[in-house]
């Protein structure tokens, strides 16, 4: 029987795997990235990697939920910055510009090759429903600066910024010189709305 990881060793491990498993995604994408190759770079037995995550996707998922995770504290931090009344302008250029931090970042290449449809295949449903009650919870407190905002409609302006974002898998199909502009008037579109329903 293996002895047992320590609290720190689980931690480090886990913390590695998450490393390499985002270099692999960068190098071979998700499809081509294995176990194998996981376990060799970490320098760990095969059985360890179950020990951490029942799947790669799993794995796969963590990394993109702590991206996730940075991009909606940086939208938090910008949020808690704003010192003058906040407009639907203000909010639809905030949400504009971490789009195309992700547009920059390793995550796009995820979204535009396929993986992130085969990931959301594989992964289990309730985790998915996990990711999308979080995203309704960053939406909410961003909607709180909206004066007169009902948040009951939180869960709809949430679904409709996951399918703005997602909308990226086709930005071949929905041509890439007018991409940017699409997206800008999307979001426009969406917090217009969101201030009008806020009006008395």
């Amino acid at each position: 029987m293996p002895k047992p990881f320590s609290k720190k060793e689980r931690a480090i491990i886990k913390t590695r795997l998450q490393e390499e498993a985002s270099t692999c995604l960068k190098l071979y994408g998700m499809r081509k990235m294995t176990v194998d190759e996981l376990v060799k770079r970490v320098n760990i037995p095969k059985g360890t990697f179950y020990l951490f995550y029942p799947s790669k996707e799993l794995l796969v998922y963590d990394v993109l939920n702590k991206f996730h995770d940075e991009i909606h504290a940086e939208l938090q931090r910008q949020v808690e910055n704003i010192q003058e009344p906040v407009s639907a302008g203000m909010l639809s250029e905030l949400v504009f510009n971490l789009y195309r931090k992700v547009e920059t970042s390793n995550l796009f290449s995820f979204v535009t090759s396929g993986d992130w449809e085969l990931l959301m295949r594989k992964l289990p449903q309730e985790t998915t429903g996990n990711q999308n009650l979080q995203d309704d919870i960053s939406i909410e407190r961003l909607l709180l600066l909206v004066p007169g905002i009902d948040t009951k409609h939180t869960k709809v302006y949430g679904a409709a910024l996951r399918a703005i974002f997602l909308s990226m898998i086709h930005k071949h199909e929905i041509g890439e010189d007018m991409f940017e502009s699409s997206l800008k008037l999307l979001l426009d579109g969406i917090f217009i709305q969101i201030f009008k329903e806020a009006t008395p």
